[in-house]
């Protein structure tokens, strides 16, 4: 365990090829051109990538790195990367010079036809395109291979369409700063000039033993247990939340700190969660896609440094039945280039018409597109989280707590709202410890989508996925809330009158999504529907709402998809999540066959064996043999089950792939599956331990 003090100021950003490296490396000529294109978005020339690309190169060289990659997020859930070396051709004298142009540092070119593409791309045409994002900073990651040059791309199809998670994101960071600057402009902001979403994302993980993980196949094929009985203790006794971090653990989160430190991403809080083994990272906010391409990099450093601590790190859903699943929380909010957070609400938000009139925007946004929002947190491993009274229900809902909730309800019932109720003291009744300030608003833990003092939180979004579809939608939402605004107020002649007139109009309409109790609650799901709110339970019934009419001009509205680029993407959903099943349906099959079935086999002919040797000594065999005949029965039980899983998984095989292969292997495969691990996890509570063939989840969440 390493002791070695660190200084966290030193070494932050130290492989980030970021605005301080710029300043000092570029000509100032250069280096200008570059911000230009970075804050106002104008074309950068050959001739200043060539200058770039050269001082980047040598950079990175200094650093250690003998290689580049363009590093893109294509449409399989993680990240992509081609890697090429700085040498080019050997000179006369058998040297070799290092290379690296603007051309390279622009544009790649990896296989479009091997990545998910939704039908936009044949197996046959294969080019697709990388371009360098230069809003996201490049950065050399140090590990096993050496040092990489790791430069953040977009990637696109040969014919321009998305193929990826940043592209549609930068074009809906493009929306919203066109359509929040018409608005700021209506208040009489003259001097931002720019409104980018920042976003700063909780990711939640569990670490497990390697040598444990690596006796158990559905944690090697799938990420999580397919089978597996609940230990005598739980999370029931909350002793891990926040509980004193265990040494090695605390000597895997420094390793993973000081990593991403040194690529510059502000990793701030770290914890245990609820459930045993289960942990939490959290970094400070960014600008949307510079927080996604870091979530991304914490979740490669969390697997990669779980390694080198003889552990692995489990980023599904859901890896272990009967304790908490893991998800991540994407707090969002819009703040302009001079600082000012629109979600704001200051100490009288009752008076600051224009957070209220954001208010309200995002209100209608969230009730209209409450659809759109769910499908963007829809992944397989998220069906086992959502609505399980560990996270947010599946029904989507806003919380805004009792002072944000007294002023809409007052603007509802008169039009204008007149107090804002003020936060208080709170006092602790203990002389030694000083009375706190008292925020005017409680947290709901419960609710899918809540405003947090300045900002909201989605918190709907698996721990595995990436953050760019939420904040695509968010995005794109809200801005066509404030475009419609917008198109009215522009053209009012009283602005004061009209833009009271909205708020209350949207806050009236939108007064069915606003829900501040407790969403666990069975109650809540009948109330949600008399409201008429879409509870989409599955991620199968939530891909539609991808290509609704409703969804497609959206999205064509503000140019973040395409209708192609839409159905190509509800396409590779039903394909990921048939996938998905299939895999897990298989790997289900394989351990019962050829691990539990004969495990048990071999179990029941030893209690057999036990009762003949006690029958033969003249002894009672009742309680013996009542053992022999509960396995037996249970082994009975998980043959016929596994029977069944075949058949369904066989004939799910042959549906016609997409929506209808998707839609069976949810309604058919799905419950085979569970049907199969019912007697199987009853045998592994019966069966001698010694006998049972793989680590049992007290192995596996309390011994690491």
């Amino acid at each position: 365990m390493s002791t070695e003090l660190i200084n966290v100021a030193d070494i932050f950003g130290e492989n980030v090829f970021n605005d301080t490296v710029m300043q000092e490396r570029l000509p100032k000529k250069i280096y200008k051109n570059l911000k230009k294109t970075i804050e106002e978005g104008k074309e950068l020339d050959l001739e200043t990538a060539d200058v770039i690309a050269h001082e980047m190169k040598e950079w990175a060289i200094e650093k250690g790195a003998t290689h580049y990659t363009h590093w893109f997020l294509p449409l399989t859930g993680v990240t992509a990367e081609k890697h090429d070396s700085f040498i080019s051709a050997p000179l006369p004298s058998g040297k070799v010079l290092m290379s690296f142009s603007g051309k390279e540092l622009i544009k790649g070119e990896p296989d479009a036809s091997s990545f998910p593409s939704g039908g936009l791309r044949a197996t046959f045409e294969a080019r697709g395109y990388t371009a360098w994002d230069c809003t996201s900073p490049a950065f050399v990651r140090q590990d096993a291979a050496g040092a990489t040059l790791c430069i953040p791309t977009a990637f696109c199809s040969y014919t321009g369409e998305a193929l990826d998670q940043k592209t549609p994101l930068l074009r809906s960071m493009e929306a919203i700063n066109t359509q929040a600057l018409r608005l700021l402009r209506l208040f009489g902001n003259t001097t931002s000039k720019k409104v980018t979403p920042s976003v700063g994302v909780e990711q939640e993980y569990f670490l497990v033993d390697a040598e444990k993980f690596m006796q158990r196949k559905d944690l090697i094929y799938t990420g999580r247990t397919l089978f597996g009985a609940m230990p005598p203790k739980g999370q029931e006794l909350d002793d891990h939340y926040f509980g004193t971090i265990r040494q090695r653990i605390a000597s895997f989160m420094r390793d993973v700190n000081i990593e991403l430190w040194k690529v510059g991403v502000s990793a701030k809080t770290q914890h245990n969660e609820v459930a045993p083994a289960q942990h939490e990272l959290a970094p400070i906010y960014a600008e949307a896609n510079i927080a996604v391409d870091h979530n991304q990099i914490i979740m490669q450093t969390l697997k990669r440094v779980a390694c080198q601590h003889g552990m692995k790190c489990l980023l599904h859903e859901k890896p272990f039945a009967g304790v908490n699943g893991s998800g991540k929380h994407d707090n969002w909010s819009i703040t302009t280039d001079d600082g000012i957070n629109m979600l704001e609400p200051g100490k009288t938000p009752h008076e600051n018409t224009q957070f209220l009139l954001v208010l309200a925007c995002i209100l209608k946004a969230v009730y209209k597109h409450a659809d759109l929002l769910r499908q963007s947190a829809a992944d397989p491993g998220n069906d086992h989280r959502l609505g399980a009274n560990e996270a947010p229900p599946a029904i989507i809902s806003v919380f805004l707590g009792e002072q944000l909730e007294d002023v809409r309800q007052q603007l509802i019932s008169t039009g204008t709202a007149t107090h804002s109720l003020k936060g208080g003291k709170l006092e602790t009744g203990v002389a030694t410890l000083p009375d706190l300030s008292k925020d005017a608003t409680d947290r709901n833990r419960t609710s899918p989508f809540a405003f947090t003092g300045n900002k909201f939180e989605f918190r709907m979004v698996g721990s595995r996925d990436s953050v760019a579809n939420p904040n695509i939608v968010l995005n794109t939402i809200v801005a066509e809330a404030f475009a419609d605004a917008c198109d009215v107020l522009e053209k009012a002649d009283d602005f004061e009158l009209a833009v009271h007139d909205l708020i209350k109009e949207y806050m009236v309409e939108s007064d069915k999504v606003v829900f501040n109790g407790n969403g666990y609650s069975d109650e809540w799901v009948a109330e949600a529907e008399r409201r008429g709110l879409p509870n989409i339970k599955s991620m199968v019934e939530s891909i539609p709402a991808i290509t609704t009419d409703k969804a497609v001009a959206l999205f064509e509205r503000f140019s973040v998809f395409t209708k192609a680029e839409l159905e190509s993407r509800a396409e590779i959903e039903y394909e990921a999540y048939a996938k998905a099943i299939n895999i897990e349906a298989r790997t289900m099959i394989d351990m019962a066959s050829k691990q539990f079935i004969p495990a048990v086999m071999k179990y029941t002919k030893q209690l057999a064996d036990t009762v003949i040797a006690v029958k033969e000594a003249g002894a009672d065999t009742e309680v013996q043999a009542e053992a022999l005949t509960e396995v037996s029965v249970l082994l009975k039980e998980t043959k016929e089950a596994l029977a069944t899983l075949k058949k369904v998984t066989e004939e799910a095989a042959e549906k016609e792939e997409g929506e209808v292969q998707a839609t069976y292997y949810h309604s058919e495969v799905v419950p085979a599956m569970e049907a199969l691990r019912v007697p199987v996890d009853k045998l592994e509570m019966i069966v001698d331990k010694e006998a049972w063939p793989m680590p049992s989840y007290g192995d596996l969440i309390f011994e690491v």
